[in-house]
């Protein structure tokens, strides 16, 4: 079976971005419903050392889909967004490997004239928090279902109590997003899409998330790698650890490279990496070459 991609006249490599995101502020990350409550996503698992742990989660596939509507939704030149400018969107994705969209997040045609699956080369991970935090509930005015009067009229239009669960501000939540065999203008549109979902992460409001910073040295956790040979240890933090501080350490500490302890732009051969404001930096021009070759042209 073969991929259905079109041969480059640009290198192909691979990309990493890894990060410690923080809420700033309480989150609602749906997850499902049960008597007037509306829950939150937890994860349930077991540490190195025997201890049964819930802790709050943001979902690698909800990250992804508010990437990819970030896409959809970016403004165009023309004067459409980029997904009506592509004829693509959720669930009618046009999978096509000349959108930008579709080329490295993927897309799927399930009608039988043009059934078509164009295999995404873009994966997320991680979002399992650190902090062992409980999510907490609250009760708000009224349940979505009520918010429309009865046509008839008869039935008073009452506010029904409910209780939603929020994730707490201030967790920590480890991600990544990978990409594999992809040109530098195919992940200008990763770039874009993972930087301009930050403020968007959330179901309802608030939302938004922010790149948690290094208080020592007021760097943000960020890391970034483009290479044909993976080199170094991977920046993934063990969803045992449940300090905040153990957390940052071990991101900070499996960032660095040996013998190139003190800089925040390595390179290798076939390996090269950035750390915290480079890293940071590297992906703003990244995504500049986005908004320059694809929203502007």
């Amino acid at each position: 079976m073969t991929t259905g991609l079109e041969k480059s006249n640009k290198a192909r490599l691979h990309f990493d971005i890894y990060a410690i995101l923080e809420g700033s502020q309480e989150l609602y990350l749906g997850h499902e419903v049960q008597v007037n409550v509306n829950m939150v996503e937890i994860v349930k698992l077991s540490t190195r050392d025997g201890q049964s742990l819930e802790k709050c989660y943001i979902s690698p596939t909800k990250r992804r889909g508010v990437e990819r509507r970030c896409l959809i939704w970016a403004p165009h030149k023309s004067g459409e967004l980029l997904g009506d400018k592509q004829k693509c969107g959720i669930p009618a994705t046009c999978a096509k490997t000349e959108c930008p969209i579709c080329s490295t997040f993927g897309g799927l045609i399930t009608e039988k004239s043009k059934a078509r699956t164009l295999i995404g080369r873009v994966t997320h991970g991680g979002g399992v928090a650190i902090q062992n935090i409980d999510p907490e509930e609250k009760q708000r005015a009224m349940h979505p279902s009520r918010l429309a009067t009865p046509k008839d009229g008869k039935e008073k239009h009452t506010p029904t109590p409910f209780k939603r669960q929020y994730n707490q501000p201030g967790i920590l939540y480890p991600v990544s997003n990978h990409a594999l065999s992809i040109t530098d203008q195919d992940f200008a549109t990763v770039a874009y899409a993972f930087l301009d979902a930050l403020p968007r992460i959330g179901s309802g409001n608030p939302k938004g998330v922010a790149i948690a910073e290094n208080q020592e040295n007021n760097q943000p956790l960020l890391v970034v790698d483009r290479y044909l040979v993976p080199r170094g240890k991977r920046p993934v933090i063990s969803p045992s650890v449940t300090d905040p501080q153990t957390a940052v350490s071990d991101f900070v500490r499996l960032s660095q490279i040996p013998e190139h302890a003190q800089e925040n732009h390595v390179e290798l051969n076939h390996f090269e990496r950035w750390i915290g404001d480079t890293a940071l930096t590297k992906l703003q021009d990244y995504s500049s070459m986005f908004v320059d070759n694809i929203l502007q042209k």
